[in-house]
């Protein structure tokens, strides 16, 4: 009989309790108007629980978006094992590009990156930590997977980073750019982002596909 899963600890209640408020409170009145009071009183808990979990707000903020962009993040570990043969590369990425599109455009991750933008003058830590465990996060996942292709002879790519660069980007960049301009409803459906998945791939290999 298999074990049941550990019931959740009070402190890791709390936690996710205070996490939870802080989505809400952070993307409905941005950063300066969210103070750690009444981020305690919404959380039903103390205001020094809330300090001997997160430190800071800024802490709070920094693991706040790294919890909201996660899914973003580890895709490349949803897909299973890389690619083996030319063949496979185009299925492979065009899921992979089907599944950051899905994972990152959506009303919350707009909203916290309008957030961030409106806030970047006067606290740039926060664009700092979006970067970081956002997109960079999956840049680099993409840099090891390419640089792997890259040396079994499937992809030819001198500069991996730069190719994992350019791979993110030609996925995501108009699509972000357009939603984040023209609001939720410029968020692509599910066929068109299939759609430009296939095309962005289609560009990617045709710069970088082995010719072997």
């Amino acid at each position: 009989m298999a074990d049941q899963a550990r019931p959740e600890s009070s402190s890791a209640r709390k936690h996710r309790a205070i996490l939870d408020t802080a989505e809400v409170q952070f993307l409905r009145d941005g950063y300066t108007g969210v103070s750690m009071d009444e981020l305690a009183e919404k959380s039903g808990v103390s205001k020094q629980t809330v300090y001997n979990h997160f430190g800071s707000k800024d802490r709070l903020f920094v693991e706040l978006v790294t919890s909201m962009t996660t899914g973003a993040g580890d895709t490349l570990a949803a897909l299973g094992n890389p690619p083996a043969v030319p063949s496979e590369l185009a299925p492979y990425f065009t899921r992979y590009a089907e599944e950051q599109l899905r994972a990152v455009l959506t009303p919350r991750l707009m909203q916290l990156r309008r957030l961030v933008i409106g806030e970047v003058g006067r606290f740039p830590q926060l664009a700092a930590a979006l970067s970081e465990n956002g997109p960079e996060r999956s840049i680099r996942t993409l840099t090891a997977l390419i640089s792997g292709l890259a040396d079994n002879g499937l992809l030819v790519a001198p500069h991996p980073e730069l190719a994992a660069r350019t791979f993110n980007w030609l996925v995501l960049a108009a699509a972000i750019n357009e939603a984040m301009l023209l609001g939720d409803g410029a968020i692509p459906t599910a066929s068109a982002q299939s759609h430009h998945a296939a095309e962005a791939v289609r560009v990617f290999l045709a710069a970088y596909g082995s010719v072997n």
